[in-house]
């Protein structure tokens, strides 16, 4: 089924719940952003299904305030689903010296339709700095 204007919107929407999730500490929130089996990499490691993506999210949530703010977001038609890639910058909001930049990356995701929605099947973090 070719993408349309509303998915290209719901992917939209989907990276920003993430976003929100993660930054207010939903984790429950921000697994739901995946499939059931998705997978999240990063500098910090694999995490693999919903109990790990869970655990993943508890743990950010209780090491730091941040936020994540993504932009220039690339969705592409890929199969039944879609490729994504958008870029990242993750501010500090407490810690030494105030403020700042703590990493800067490029996520590329899988993206696919599941559970009436739009659902990351895999995210990674590249480049990571």
């Amino acid at each position: 089924m070719p993408m349309t204007a509303e998915d290209q919107l719901a992917i939209q929407q989907l990276y920003a719940r993430y976003n929100h999730a993660l930054d207010f500490g939903d984790t429950e929130g921000w697994a739901d952003c995946f499939t059931p089996e998705g997978v999240f990499e990063s500098a910090t490691g694999k995490f693999e299904g919903r109990e790990q993506l869970v655990s993943f999210a508890q743990g950010f949530a209780s090491r730091m305030k941040a936020r994540h703010w993504t932009n220039n977001l690339v969705i592409e038609e890929e199969g039944n689903g879609a490729a994504g890639k958008c870029y990242l910058l993750l501010l500090r909001l407490d810690g030494e010296g105030g403020p700042g930049i703590m990493i800067t990356g490029v996520y590329h995701d899988s993206i696919v339709r599941a559970d009436g929605g739009w659902r990351f099947a895999s995210r990674k973090v590249v480049g990571d700095a």
